[in-house]
């Protein structure tokens, strides 16, 4: 099996993971972890109020550089979205809008129809302490919550990147993805 570098998806039709108004730069560096983990590469920036990637993101990233590297910054979100044909938007918050919401899982499996049919997909997160903008929610295809404990409903960043990342690598998985683990055992 040829080694890919983390600027070639594992998947022909990953999703974009956008993340709008970042406010720290060690969130960036986990979310381009969480993305190098799960194979996906693509990632934009909308006005991160931290700045471009620093050193902070590179460290916290912990190899995942080239996915800073060839991050994309915007000046506007409706730039970052121009090519999105289904935008996934994450919220925890309760919005009032005819707007399906639908878990991670759901959306890896609706990746997975739209990969099937070309169209290109995005996952979209919000600043660490307010969220998204209703703005920025309308223009979403769906909303996805994920499901947590109503004890302690607090993830962050990378975390909710993680989550989603992972059920798109698990719903499109391929034999070449897991072919690594094929016949692995642990001693």
């Amino acid at each position: 099996m040829k080694k890919r570098t983390l600027t070639e998806s594992v998947f022909p039709s990953a999703p974009v993971i956008i993340l709008s108004h970042t406010q720290m730069q060690e969130n960036i560096g986990f979310t381009a972890r969480a993305m190098a983990n799960f194979g996906l590469t693509a990632l934009r920036l909308v006005r991160p109020q931290c700045g471009p990637p620093d050193e902070k993101a590179f460290a916290t990233a912990s190899g995942a550089d080239q996915i800073l590297e060839k991050a994309e910054i915007f000046d506007d979100f409706d730039s970052a979205i121009a090519d999105i044909t289904h935008l996934f938007a994450t919220t925890a918050r309760l919005r009032y809008m005819e707007k399906p919401v639908i878990a991670p899982r759901d959306a890896g499996k609706a990746v997975k129809e739209y990969a099937a049919q070309g169209l290109k997909t995005a996952f979209l997160f919000g600043p660490e302490r307010s969220g998204l903008e209703n703005e920025e929610i309308v223009r979403a295809s769906a909303l996805v919550r994920i499901p947590v404990s109503p004890e302690f409903a607090s993830l962050n960043l990378g975390q909710s990147v993680l989550l989603c990342a992972y059920e798109c690598f698990h719903a499109l998985e391929t034999e070449e993805a897991f072919a690594p683990f094929q016949n692995e055992t642990f001693k």
